[in-house]
């Protein structure tokens, strides 16, 4: 029987921990409960992740992965698709969880999910700048560059996860984004009639 590589029993641990996290959000991703998924013990498990943090860290770049394949990475994104990915978050709390309390926890010196938010966020500020820039050109009809709106853009995508998280009942995380979405095109209030001069493209 061939045993499995490092990098094959890794990914199978990633997903066995996402199949935890939404089964039992963040707090019941235990390592124990993950290496009781895949077989292993809980010291097997460290063997491949050393901590949970780390565990947590190859899960959401597995999120990542999932969410950017099949079309290049963000870069081709329009921006009825960063919608679509709202509204997808909204149908997975668990990874939704896991994300908003690492990274509330990784603005701590050291902490190790640093590193991976810092690189992810200039990715995703870059990311989103091109999805500005595919959808109205140059300027935004407030008069915003995509690179100086990109981290608004981002700001409002995860604010909303935290307030969803805290009040699901009361936050309705895809409708407020579509909301934020029709205050970046002005008076306008839609994609369908982007104001003129802006380069705006619109949406097939």
């Amino acid at each position: 029987m061939v045993r499995a590589s490092s990098e094959e029993r890794r990914a199978v641990i990633v997903r066995a921990a996402l199949e935890v996290i939404a089964e039992r959000g963040y707090r019941g991703a235990t390592l124990a409960a993950v290496a009781e998924r895949v077989g292993l013990t809980q010291q097997g498990l460290l063997h491949y992740f050393p901590t949970k943090e780390a565990l947590l860290v190859a899960v959401l770049e597995e999120r990542d992965h999932w969410d950017t394949s099949g079309g290049g990475g963000r870069e081709g994104w329009r921006l009825d698709l960063v919608d679509s990915l709202v509204e997808y978050n909204a149908m997975r709390p668990g990874i939704v969880q896991t994300f908003s309390a690492l990274l509330g926890e990784s603005v701590t010196d050291g902490h190790p999910a640093r590193e991976f938010f810092t690189e992810r966020y200039a990715q995703v500020r870059a990311h989103m700048a091109e999805v500005l820039r595919l959808e109205f050109g140059e300027r935004l009809p407030g008069g915003l560059t995509p690179e100086r709106a990109a981290p608004l853009l981002t700001a409002v995508m995860d604010g909303l996860q935290y307030q969803w998280l805290l009040d699901p009942s009361a936050v309705d995380m895809p409708g407020a984004f579509r909301d934020f979405v029709r205050l970046l095109y002005g008076e306008g209030g839609g994609p369908q009639e982007p104001p003129p001069g802006t380069g705006g493209q619109t949406r097939p």
